[in-house]
């Protein structure tokens, strides 16, 4: 027991190490390259960027968990996971450099989710068993290709994805060890790793995640809140990603009803529109401290479910508010 959790700490600080060292070196040579995020007018930054280090940020997680599996009972979907994760990650990388069809990467992202999901214990059902099996996996793929989705569209500011990443992570961390489950050291690793990333990403960001972080971390942080939900613990797997799938969702809706191109570049996310001066950072920690309140409240609905998310759509109702209400002082 105490190997294991000598080895385990070896690892998920080695994977935070790496993170930082090789996002550092995929920097320099993304810039070498000149693949660059140029600035737009609906960009949040005004010199050129070096986008993709999302494919180091992701190879180190995948490369992480694989060594977990030899020292762990982890989940057993993990390692189809890890290398669907990475998949989805190449694939996105060539959309950052050359860009592709819409169809073509949603088609990609239902197929992880789909083949993810036939590994899913038979017995273990996403929605509490309010759904049959078939309509389960269904809307099961279809929440995890939209949380994919969410994911890349909230990836708009330094620092704000690492962040989003980080406090889901630790929250699903806690709530696992709490719950007796085996989600803990994974979430950890993914932890670990953002926060090497964010050291290179805060404001003034020295590098962008690019689709090659942001649509695999989505992926990865997607399977990891599914599998709280599948062993019953479905209150925190709603609580901890609460923020960004309001934001996205109800951004997503009012500019659907104003019949807007939806996979199109905007500044209408109500973290965008919050932003003074530019101040990627300030944004960012009312962000974490929004985050922080709701894993709280994941750990209070391992006992009261109801009463815990209630309490965490106010909360969330409360931060797009007070973002909404930044954007209107400018």
């Amino acid at each position: 027991m105490g190997t294991n959790a000598t080895v385990t700490g070896a690892i998920v600080l080695a994977a935070g190490f790496g993170s930082t060292i090789l996002t550092a070196f995929t920097r320099d040579w993304l810039r070498r390259r000149a693949i660059l995020d140029q600035p737009g007018e609906r960009s949040s930054h005004a010199t050129p960027v070096p986008r993709g280090a999302g494919l180091a940020v992701v190879l180190v997680l995948v490369i992480a968990w694989l060594g977990l599996t030899a020292w762990l009972p982890l989940p057993p979907d993990t390692v189809v996971i890890a290398l669907l994760a990475f998949a989805l990650a190449l694939l996105s990388f060539v959309d950052d450099l050359r860009g592709l069809p819409v169809v073509v990467r949603l088609a990609a992202h239902f197929i992880a989710a789909v083949v993810a999901l036939a590994f899913f214990p038979h017995d273990a059902l996403v929605f509490q068993g309010l759904l049959p099996l078939p309509l389960d996996r269904t809307a099961a793929a279809l929440l995890w290709v939209w949380f994919v989705n969410l994911y890349n569209f909230m990836d708009g500011i330094d620092g704000i994805t690492g962040v989003e990443t980080a406090c889901i992570g630790l929250g699903v961390a806690i709530v696992s060890y709490a719950g007796g489950r085996d989600l803990a050291v994974p979430a950890l690793v993914a932890v670990a790793v953002v926060l090497g990333f964010l050291r290179l990403n805060w404001q003034p960001a020295s590098v962008f995640l690019g689709d090659a972080g942001s649509v695999p971390l989505g992926y990865v942080m997607g399977w990891l809140l599914l599998v709280l939900a599948r062993h019953g613990l479905w209150a925190p797997a709603l609580i901890l990603p609460l923020y960004y799938l309001a934001d996205a969702t109800v951004t997503l809706a009012r500019r659907a009803r104003r019949g807007e191109a939806l996979w199109r570049a905007h500044r209408d996310h109500f973290y965008q529109r919050a932003l003074h001066d530019n101040d990627h950072a300030a944004v960012a920690l009312l962000v974490l401290a929004g985050d922080v309140g709701l894993a709280v409240l994941a750990l209070l609905a391992l006992a009261r479910p109801l009463i815990a998310v209630c309490l965490a759509a106010i909360l969330t109702a409360a931060m797009l508010v007070l973002f909404a209400r930044r954007g209107a002082a400018d």
